[in-house]
Formats: C-alpha cells, sequence, structure tokens
C-alpha cells in the first residue's frame, strides 16, 4: 500500500497536466457559437478526471474521496491553476453568469441528488435500536458548537459579513454549518474501520443520521427566513409549521403513497429501469413542495430518500444504480464547484486565519464535548462515549453543500466560505485517524459478540433474503393452505406478497359462478386474516401486511407476466398438485415459468376441511444441506409468525452391525456428533427467529418410515420438507419425498430453493429478485430473480 501511494504522489504532477489537454482543447474555440457548450464540456471533463484521480490518492491515503474532489476543485480554481496559469484559468472556468449557471445547474441537480442517496441510506431501525443514546449524542453534540458557531457569527466584524443587516440570519446559517455531522463520511469511516455493526458505530451513525435531519430543518427553516428577506413572526411560523406539516404528511401518508408508486412502476412498466425514474421523479416533486412552503429543496430530497429506503421493494441493486450516476458524476462536479469557489488567498489577511483556526476549534471540541457528554448521558461507558466525539466530528460533504448553498443565497461571502470549507476539510481529515485510534481500545461485549453474530447468520439465510412473495392458488383446500401459509409470512416479516388466484372457466355461469365467487372469497381472506394475525402477533404491531390479490384465467402465461415483476419465492396451492407420487404437470410448467425458489402446499387432513386447523404443528427433516437448511429456515419462519411449534428431524443411517468392533466405536461417536451438530444448528436457527425447535434424531436406514412415524407418533399436522429437483422430463424430488407424497397424512409444504435443473427457465425480471441473488441482476438492465440454490 505505502508503494503504491508513493508512487501514485510521484506521478501526481505529471497527472494533472494531462487531465487539462483534453480540457483546454474544447476551451480554445471560445469563439465560435458553440463555445459555451464546448467550454462547459471541458469544465466537466476536467473536474471528472482530476476529481477521480486525487479522489484515488485520497482513499489510498485513508481518507474519504470526496476531499480529493474538493483538493481537485482547489487546484483548478484560482488558488493553483489561476495563479500560475491566470489566462487558462479564465479561459476554462469564465466568470461570464451565463457560462457559471450551466455548471451550476449541475451540481444543485448533485445536491438534491447526494441528500436523496443519503436518505435512502439512512437506517431508522438502527436509530429505534439506540435511540435513548443517539439522541444524548446529537442534541448535545449539536447544542454546543451551534452556540459557538451563532455567538462567532454576533461578534464578526461588519467588514466580513456579506450583509451585515442579516447579521443573525448569517450566524444561525454559522452555527447550524459548524454543529452537523456528515453522515456520509461518518459512515464509510464507521465501515472501513469494521465498526459498523458494532454498537459505538451504530450509536455513531444513528447520532449522525439524527443531527442530519435535524441540521437540515433547521437549516431549510434559516434559508426560508432568508428568502423571505425580513424577520418576522408571520415567516417564522410559516417556515416551521410548513416543515413540521410537512414531515407528519410525509412519513404517514406519503409513505404509503411511495411504497404503491414503486410498486406499481415496477410491476407496470417493462422499459429500462423505470424505478429509478420513479425514485427521481418523487424526489423532485417533494423538494418543490418544500420549495413552495418557504424551506429549501434538499429538505425535500433528503425526506424523499427516507421514504424510499424504507420502501420493502427497494433493494441493493436499485441503490447501485442511483450511486454510480452520483459518484461518477455529480459528485465530482458539485465537490469540485465548491473547491473552484474557495480562493485560499483570501487567508492571507491575519483575521480571516485566526477566524478559520477559531472555526476548527470551535467545531471540533464543542463537537467532541457534545458527543462525548451526550454518550455519558446516553449510558455509555468513557471510552465509548472517546470514541463517540471522535466519530461525530466529521463535516465533509454536508458542510460544503451548507456552505455552497449559503453562498449562493448571498449568506456567505467568499470570504466565510472558505474559512468554512477550510473548517471541514480540517476536521474530516483528521477524524479517521482519531477515529481509528479510538475504537482500537474497545473490546467486544459479549451481548455484542451475541448480536454480531446472529446478524451475520440472517445475512446468510433464505427467509430474510426475501423480499417479494407469490402463491398461485386455486378455490381448493390446497389453495386455502398456501394463502394462510403466505399471509403468515407477508405478516410477521412484513413481505409483500401478491396472490394470484386462477379461477375455474369449467363452472356453470350462474350457480357455478356464484359458488367459485365465494370460494375465492374465502381463499383471499385466508390470506388476509393471516397476515394481520401475524403482523399483531410480532413486533411492527400496527403494520398491516401489503397483500395484494388478483384473479387470472389458469394458466402459466399469468404466472410468467406476474414474475418478470421479481419475486423471491413462488409458493403454488392447486390441486391436483399430485396423483400419488407424481406431480401435475400443471404444477411443473409454473415452477419452470417462475424460475426461481418455489415451494409446492398439499393439504390434508384437518387442513381439507372448510376451516383450516387453528395452529400447526410442525415436522422438518434435516440433513445438513443447504436444501434442507433452507426448508428448516421457512418452518421456523412460520412457526414464530404462528407461533407454532417445530420439531427438526434427522436420521443417521445406522450401519454399525456391519462392520467389526473396532470399527463399531468410531461409527457411533462419529455420526452422533454429525447429528448433534446438525441438529443444533437448526435449533440456534430457531433462537435467531425467537422459536422453539425441538430436535430429535433416529437411527435408521430408512428415512421415510422414521418420517412417518414421527408424524403419527407427535401428532404432527404439517410436514416442512427442503427438495431438490431432480433431472428428468418431469417434476421429481427423490425417492424420499415421492413416497411421502404418496403416505403421510398430513399436509406437506416441499420447499425447492432450486428451479427444475433439467430445464433452463428464463430468469424474471423485477425489482424484488435482487436481494435472493446477484448473478440474475446484473445479466438485466433490471434486478432479476436469482436461484438461491
Amino acid at each position: 500500500m505505502l508503494n503504491v501511494s508513493h508512487r501514485l504522489r510521484s506521478a501526481l504532477p505529471a497527472i494533472l497536466p494531462i487531465c487539462l489537454v483534453p480540457a483546454a482543447g474544447f476551451a480554445a474555440g471560445t469563439g465560435s457559437p458553440g463555445a459555451s457548450a464546448a467550454v462547459f464540456l471541458a469544465q466537466v471533463i476536467a473536474l471528472l478526471v482530476c476529481g477521480r484521480v486525487i479522489g484515488e490518492f485520497m482513499q489510498r491515503i485513508g481518507q474519504p474521496a470526496v476531499m480529493g474532489q474538493i483538493v481537485a476543485g482547489i487546484l483548478l480554481g484560482p488558488s493553483v491553476l489561476g495563479a500560475l496559469w491566470p489566462g487558462f484559468q479564465r479561459v476554462l472556468f469564465p466568470t461570464s453568469p451565463e457560462q457559471r449557471a450551466m455548471i451550476e445547474a449541475v451540481a444543485q441537480l448533485g445536491i438534491l441528488l447526494l441528500l436523496l442517496q443519503t436518505g435512502m441510506r439512512t437506517d431508522l431501525s438502527i436509530i429505534r435500536r439506540s435511540r435513548k443514546t443517539a439522541f444524548a449524542v446529537s442534541i448535545v453534540g449539536i447544542a454546543i458548537p451551534f452556540v459557538g458557531g451563532f455567538l462567532t457569527g454576533q461578534v464578526l466584524p461588519d467588514a466580513i459579513l456579506p450583509n451585515p443587516d442579516k447579521r443573525l440570519i448569517t450566524a444561525l446559517f454559522l452555527g447550524t454549518a459548524l454543529s452537523i455531522s456528515s453522515v456520509q463520511i461518518v459512515a464509510r469511516v464507521v465501515q472501513e474501520v469494521g465498526f459498523l455493526r458494532r454498537t459505538v458505530g451504530q450509536v455513531i451513525i444513528a447520532s449522525a443520521i439524527l443531527e442530519d435531519t435535524i441540521g437540515w430543518i433547521i437549516i431549510s427553516v434559516t434559508l426560508g427566513l432568508a428568502r423571505h428577506g425580513e424577520i418576522d413572526l408571520a415567516s417564522i411560523a410559516q417556515s416551521v409549521v410548513g416543515t413540521a406539516l410537512f414531515l407528519v404528511l410525509s412519513f404517514t401518508i406519503g409513505r404509503h403513497l411511495v411504497f404503491r408508486l414503486i410498486r406499481w412502476t415496477n410491476d407496470t412498466f417493462v422499459s429500462e429501469v423505470p424505478v429509478v425514474t420513479a425514485i427521481l421523479v418523487v424526489a423532485g416533486l417533494m423538494a418543490l413542495v418544500t420549495y413552495e412552503i418557504g424551506v429549501h429543496t434538499v429538505l425535500g430530497a433528503f425526506v424523499a430518500g427516507i421514504l424510499v429506503g424504507q420502501s420493502p421493494l427497494l433493494t441493493r441493486h436499485i441503490d447501485e444504480q442511483l450511486n454510480g450516476l452520483i459518484v461518477a458524476l455529480f459528485m465530482p462536479v458539485f465537490f469540485g464547484l465548491a473547491g473552484l469557489s474557495t480562493n485560499l488567498s483570501v487567508l492571507v489577511d491575519p483575521r480571516l486565519i485566526l477566524l478559520s483556526i477559531g472555526l476548527i476549534t470551535i467545531a471540533s471540541v464543542g463537537k467532541f464535548a457534545g458527543a462525548s457528554v451526550g454518550g455519558r448521558i446516553g449510558g455509555m461507558t468513557p471510552a465509548q462515549s472517546l470514541a463517540l466525539g471522535c466519530g461525530m466530528n466529521a463535516r465533509g460533504s454536508t458542510e460544503i453543500v451548507v456552505a455552497s448553498i449559503g453562498l449562493s443565497m448571498g449568506l456567505l461571502n467568499e470570504s466565510l466560505f472558505t474559512t468554512v470549507v477550510a473548517m471541514a476539510v480540517v476536521t474530516t481529515m483528521s477524524m479517521p485517524p482519531m477515529l481509528r485510534w479510538a475504537l482500537a481500545r474497545l473490546p467486544t461485549t459479549p451481548e455484542e459478540s451475541a448480536r454480531l453474530q446472529r446478524e451475520e447468520f440472517e445475512a446468510k439465510g433464505f427467509v430474510s433474503n426475501i423480499e417479494r412473495l407469490l402463491v398461485t392458488v386455486d378455490a381448493s383446500p390446497s389453495g386455502r393452505l398456501a394463502s394462510r401459509l403466505i399471509g403468515l409470512l407477508a405478516g410477521a416479516r412484513r413481505i409483500p406478497a401478491t396472490v394470484l388466484h386462477l379461477e375455474d372457466t369449467t363452472s356453470d355461469a350462474s350457480s357455478g359462478q356464484a359458488k367459485q365467487t365465494e370460494q375465492t372469497e374465502a381463499v383471499i381472506k385466508q390470506s388476509t386474516d393471516a397476515g394481520d394475525e401475524a403482523a399483531q402477533a410480532s413486533e411492527r404491531r400496527g403494520d398491516r401486511a401489503e397483500i395484494t390479490t388478483r384473479r387470472e384465467q389458469p394458466g402459466e402465461e399469468a404466472i410468467d407476466a406476474e414474475a418478470r415483476k421479481g419475486y423471491g419465492l413462488l409458493v403454488i396451492g392447486r390441486e391436483r398438485a399430485s396423483d400419488g407420487s407424481a406431480f401435475d404437470e400443471q404444477v411443473m410448467r409454473s415452477a419452470v415459468k417462475f424460475g426461481g425458489p418455489f415451494a409446492i402446499a398439499i393439504a390434508r387432513g384437518i387442513d381439507r376441511q372448510e376451516k383450516l386447523g387453528v395452529g400447526f404443528k410442525i415436522l422438518v427433516p434435516v440433513t445438513g444441506t443447504a436444501v434442507s437448511r433452507r426448508g428448516a429456515e421457512l418452518a421456523i419462519a412460520l412457526a414464530q409468525a404462528s407461533r407454532a411449534s417445530v420439531t427438526a428431524l434427522h436420521i443417521a443411517d445406522d450401519r454399525r452391525r456391519r462392520v467389526s468392533w473396532g470399527r463399531q466405536v468410531g461409527a457411533a461417536i462419529a455420526p452422533m456428533s454429525s447429528a448433534d451438530a446438525i441438529i443444533r444448528e437448526i435449533v440456534r436457527l430457531g433462537d435467531h427467529y425467537g422459536a422453539e425447535v425441538k430436535g430429535v434424531v433416529r437411527h435408521t436406514r430408512s428415512p421415510q418410515e422414521a418420517i412417518l412415524h414421527q408424524l403419527k407418533a407427535a401428532g404432527h399436522n404439517l410436514l416442512v420438507m427442503g427438495v431438490s429437483p431432480r433431472p428428468g422430463e418431469q417434476l421429481f424430488f427423490g425417492q424420499v419425498p415421492a413416497e411421502l407424497l404418496e403416505r403421510a397424512e398430513c399436509s406437506m409444504l416441499l420447499v425447492a430453493s432450486e428451479p427444475p435443473s433439467n430445464l433452463a427457465p428464463q430468469q424474471p425480471r423485477g425489482i424484488a429478485a435482487a436481494a435472493v441473488g446477484g448473478s440474475a441482476a446484473h445479466r438485466d438492465n433490471r434486478p432479476g430473480t436469482a436461484d438461491t440454490g
């Protein structure tokens, strides 16, 4: 790493002139009719190339890339290029209002997209988990540096202020700029040092999120006051009341509207990346709303990002698509333009040097003291509070955005803007080494270790990575069973689900149609009732499951069309599902058309009655394979949703009678150790979901007989089994599932986490399946359902 950094540092002086060669060629044609467009293109190229090169260098020495983009702007601005080659600098970055408006339009759009991305990555669950400490750290951490910055603005000489008549607004603005941490810089550094999931790391990020939210509200209100041109009670009331009303409506009605818009866009459009367009439209509209109520557009974009990030259909793939656009284009242009506006020559004034040192001291000491005191108030240890103080001292991107807005609105002049940028750069570059030093001295507590193991366990899970469910049912008992199971899963885990009811067209037109409608309503009711029941029994109380129901004509075309919208799991509840040990051809075609993980529900016993059984007593055979583990995970998730009992059964092949006495001893030890490990893994899985799992080990050479015996002896009414499709012309899972399908008297749920391997079904396209597997997502412009097997 040191050699690479040294080579890059030595090559930097040679690289920068090369970066400017194409820009110089474009800028040379200023006399032509298209000169303004050519100069604009040259500016973008120069900012992109220089920002990328210097940002790469900054990352290699442990600093955020955004610092390199700011430095690139300073090098291209009047401070360096303007001093060394003033004629070329004026040609490349002319001061004419028309020319500057072109590049500033890109920068302003970059601000909105940057705030949109920040909101999308705002995890409100982190705030909920550590809300007491996070609130204390954020409130005290804002208050102390805010007061220091505000008092500084009040005592500044009139000559430094852009408008002495608006001293109060400049002071409020200065206090806010000194008090907010940059959540993007903080999160990136915490992730780099490996503390993203540690308790201190989560408190740091949660506090930064709260600070950003509070800070943007304060900034929006302050800018609203400046926009009215005077400070009076009417303008203050309009800004404060309008902001409060906007936030309330956004997180209630707006939240559901955004969810439904994203889902409708994903399900309706067939063109490329329609969800990204919908997200950008939502951000733009909400930014316009905040502008109309008298606050800045950044608040609307930030809140839109939070709502979009909470959408159950948002995947990492969509975030990556937006992130590529923002990181590759808008961030280098915006932060480079901020560097261009920074004129270091003004720091020759001793007053401004003292002001810069004062702002850095107020910001650093105030933030460090506030975060440390807030940590102690929130119950953190002294070592943890020290780490909090170090971690919250990064400004970076947030302060640059704030300062740029202030400069554009006349609240800051070039001198104050330069001092704020200097403060942001110094505090940001000092934060990573300080945070690494503080975090390296924090041992992992037992509670942290247990939580980290649970989170790592879930990250590799099957059910936890399903973002959307599809169930195809008819009016049969198997259809009702499948609807109930999916309703339980959707309600407990807040997974959006679509129930596709395939109506029978062979019934009589009068009485048959009425009965079919009644049966359809019964199937739909099973799903919605189960979803509400599971939601009420879980920690998501009051949050109804998103269950959509539709009626379609029988046929695989309906499944094919629906699967293109992106689902993580298909559950089939149709009869005849099987004829003895063989599956119906329609079931096989449905699985093939879906092209991803699927499950088949078969109702037997009490579940074939008009009213389903009230409670499940689940048996899940486990073999230690990934396929059986996924089946067990789904069984445990259903047990947790319905408060049912679940038994994990492992069958060990007992061949000890065929070996000598010496081998019997070894064979008696090894299988028991393996069986115990398999059962322990499933029990730990149950602990993660909060469901009690009973483990049973049987020694026999006939797995199907052991399973049938356990079903009968313990009175289980639902058999959940992970299976794998075998090659062939028909859907076949192996001899053991085939015999159980023929002989079992209880209901069954066969979970196949792999599509039929003998065929090559097309990959469905949609948003939800990108979280299940990444391979398919990169084969299409929209996220795809990937095989998790």
